[in-house]
């Protein structure tokens, strides 16, 4: 089924009208931050510094595409402020917007109203920023979307990761403390009448204690902070 709609929408109304075409009933949508120095990483950067703290982040975002970008997945990218063209999201394989929303939770609401519209039956929405996470984790979560109507990743911070769809509550992205350990409790809480189910628990990379003993992350920090060998 071919959906009229914009191949990428930059809230400029620049772009020309295409029907879309989707290749698969299963949507992955990506969330990720304009990679600008001071915006990224911010708790991070308390202790590490902008520059560290920019340089983890776009590796993080590499790590991403590496794991997604093989996926037979419809594949979204949602950019916090603006669309960028020849980045490392790679136009063939993503499709590209801007979020919409005065929160975390109107903007993934509204994403996931945006991929339903185009025919999709599953949803699953992530960030940019899970070095834990691999390419069989969000496959395990599609297929949890089979026999359940919604699926959590759960972070060890109390947040989730990931968070997965077959239907709409907009119940879960409302009255949310965003970004504190309440997240995955209250949603919880909303859906304790509905088919749900728990993927394997991951640590997020927000603070430096999250990273500061993975080896991959050495070569970012400030000389004061690296960890010698023995």
């Amino acid at each position: 089924m071919a959906i009229l709609g914009l191949k990428n929408d930059n809230n400029a109304g620049k772009d020309s009208e295409i029907f879309h075409f989707p290749t698969s009933e299963n949507a992955l949508i990506i969330f990720t931050r304009n990679p600008e120095l001071g915006k990224c990483k911010t708790r991070l950067a308390a202790t590490v510094g902008d520059d560290a703290a920019l340089k983890i982040y776009k590796f993080l975002v590499n790590h991403t595409v590496a794991i997604t970008t093989p996926l037979k997945v419809d594949k979204f990218v949602y950019y916090s402020e603006k669309l960028r063209e020849g980045d490392v999201w790679n136009s063939n394989n993503y499709r590209k917007k801007v979020q919409k929303g005065d929160d975390l939770g109107l903007r993934m609401e509204q994403a996931f109203k945006e991929v339903f519209e185009l025919g999709y039956e599953r949803a699953i929405v992530i960030g940019s920023d899970m070095f834990d996470m691999t390419a069989n984790d969000l496959l395990n979560g599609f297929d949890q979307l089979n026999d359940n109507d919604f699926v959590l990743g759960p972070a060890e911070d109390g947040g989730y990761y990931l968070l997965g769809l077959k239907k709409l509550n907009s119940e879960i992205f409302q009255n949310k403390a965003w970004g504190t350990d309440t997240v995955l409790r209250d949603t919880l809480a909303d859906l304790n009448e509905e088919l749900v189910t728990l993927l394997e628990e991951k640590n997020d990379v927000d603070y430096y204690e999250d990273i500061k003993n993975v080896c991959a992350f050495q070569e970012f920090f400030p000389a004061a902070l690296k960890k010698t060998k023995d």
